[in-house]
């Protein structure tokens, strides 16, 4: 293959919006259609989808082939590191956890605070959740939450879905508020001030998403029966977003908020019981997957009535130790300081050659042409998996693990995860080889042809975005910039639009082909992940256009217009 010297994005290759929208959208139908199917294999699925993709970019949008096959080689290095390492050290965790037997006593602690599957919904999958989002984020709060859900006794479709939609409204502010530093760097906005305006979104739907989760699991009547529990979880959690995201900084709002929820549920449940108990696992109506036997390596669930043996107090707390131990390291990883002290001795920083800054991004979806930059920073220290990675190796030493059987054990949960390793790292490279092909902004500038409408669908871009890349940083990445260019040319909020680019991709997190293969990793539901996608699919873009409704309300309208934060 020659190497080019430089080569311009193409936006338009037909000479036909229409045309070039829909040559542009047949990598992401194909990957969602053949998971939906449920008859293709996710990684099958992913590798095909990236196949049609590199054939899409070479021979549609002109892109050279070997700047493609460089772009995706990238790609599944992204793939494999920080996602791919996240998932494989925290189920290296469970696993221990559930050998030793350890799990099954925590799951038993769970149960002892409450009985009711609802109320255990709101304290692990949404509140516990969002600790992890805001701590690590990254596949992070779906891994953890779906193998203890699933551990309670849920249903695999239950455990799975319900963690995809319980990690919406935390994800703008995941990672240490990462979204919000993406979203900053490409509008030159200050960070502050997104986060902020974030702030004055978001709460909206971290109160709805609770009672939202439970009517998913539970029905409208059995919402109703623990409303009061409901408000107290999504409001707590919903002012702490409102509070620390507008009065103290954006990049511990989460961690913030989820603490504030858990105590505040806690405390309400020692004052407060439902009038009747919910003891079903599974989701009201019909729940395919009862009955289905989780593959090795996810989550086993724990019996459905009383436990062989009541633990005592003391093995109770050291059950909760080695996710004590997690949520520790996590938070300490996620730090500014913590990375500026180890990221200058333990960084590997790779430009991928003949790929960066080769590829320019042109008008309009930049103000100004510029290269695209293809640097592998292999931050192998600080990244999250690595700390989950020490807190599994400390937690397996307290259990009186072997070093030979810590090895043996990691080395059998590489082999449980291959597929699953596979299926992330060929979606990262579809999702990084359209970003430097071009074609991903193809679909942002459909998006921004749309006028007095943009605000709705200039939210679903970042929809589209998240669901397309798996992050909603990625996503601000993407689309922050067009954003931006697109708001100030039809007379809106800079600010607004760009916060709403993040706050509309959480509810594409849900959906997006690489939460759906963590979800169905850390529950043992191999191979179902078409389900998955089915099951969440509507509420997700339900929830998306309810944002877009939102942003259309504080775009035109008083008083929603007065919450507009302007520098």
């Amino acid at each position: 293959m020659n190497t080019v010297t430089t080569w311009n994005q193409v936006y338009d290759p037909f000479g036909s919006p229409w045309l070039s929208t829909l040559a542009a959208s047949l990598p992401v139908i194909a990957l969602l259609g053949m998971i939906a199917s449920g008859k293709v294999k996710a990684h099958i699925a992913a590798v095909l989808s990236l196949v049609l993709a590199f054939c899409v970019a070479v021979f549609l949008f002109g892109m050279p082939a070997d700047l493609a096959a460089r772009a995706s080689g990238y790609g599944v290095a992204l793939g494999l590191f920080p996602i791919g390492w996240i998932i494989l050290n925290v189920i290296f965790l469970y696993r221990l956890t559930v050998e030793k037997g350890w799990f099954a006593t925590l799951q038993q602690s769970v149960a002892g605070i409450t009985t009711d599957r609802r109320l255990q919904l709101l304290l692990v999958a949404f509140a516990f959740g969002a600790f992890f989002e805001g701590a690590g984020g990254f596949g992070t709060p779906v891994a953890v939450t779906g193998a203890i859900l699933i551990g309670l006794g849920f249903s695999p479709l239950a455990a799975s879905g319900l963690s995809l939609i319980a990690n919406t409204a935390p994800v703008a502010y995941g990672a240490l508020g990462a979204p919000i530093q993406g979203l900053a760097s490409v509008t030159g906005y200050d960070p502050y001030i997104l986060g902020a305006m974030i702030g004055r979104q978001l709460p909206f739907f971290s109160i709805l998403v609770p009672f939202w989760l439970i009517w998913v699991f539970a029905g409208f009547r059995g919402m109703v029966q623990i409303w009061p529990a409901i408000l107290v979880c999504g409001g707590s959690f919903a002012l702490a977003q409102f509070g620390i995201s507008n009065y103290v900084n954006p990049w511990i709002v989460d961690i913030g908020a989820a603490l504030v929820s858990m105590g505040a549920l806690v405390l309400f449940l020692r004052v407060w019981r439902p009038a009747t108990i919910w003891t079903s696992p599974a989701l009201r109506g019909n729940d395919p997957s009862l009955g289905f036997v989780t593959a090795e390596g996810g989550a086993k669930a724990a019996p459905t009535g009383a436990y062989a043996r009541t633990a005592s107090s003391s093995e109770i707390m050291m059950a909760w130790v080695p996710w004590i131990i997690l949520s520790v390291i996590v938070a300490i990883w996620g730090t500014g300081w913590f990375k500026a002290l180890v990221n200058p001795i333990f960084t590997w920083k790779y430009e991928v050659p003949g790929l960066h800054n080769v590829i320019m991004k042109v008008p309009p979806v930049v103000a100004k042409a510029h290269p695209e930059a293809a640097v592998f920073a292999f931050t192998y220290m600080s990244y999250t998996g690595t700390g989950v990675l020490f807190a599994a190796i400390i937690s397996g030493l307290l259990m009186r693990f072997s070093p030979w059987r810590l090895v043996t054990a990691y080395l059998e949960t590489i082999w449980v995860l291959r597929y699953s390793l596979i299926t992330i790292s060929a979606m990262l490279a579809l999702g990084v080889l359209t970003r430097y092909a071009g074609v991903d902004a193809t679909l942002g500038l459909a998006f921004a042809g749309t006028g007095i409408l943009y605000p709705f669908f200039g939210t679903l871009l970042g929809w589209l975005g998240v669901a397309l890349t798996g992050s909603d940083t990625a996503s601000n990445v993407l689309f922050g910039g067009l954003q931006k260019i697109t708001s100030e040319q039809l007379g809106l909020s800079g600010i607004l639009m760009a916060s709403a680019n993040s706050s509309g991709g959480v509810m594409g997190k849900m959906i997006d082909a690489q939460s759906i293969v963590v979800a169905s990793t850390a529950t043992g539901y191999f191979g179902q992940e078409g389900k998955i996608l089915r099951f969440v699919f509507w509420h997700s873009i339900v929830l998306a256009c309810l944002v877009g409704v939102l942003v259309m309300l504080q775009a035109y309208v008083y008083p929603f217009n007065a919450m507009v934060i302007h520098p």
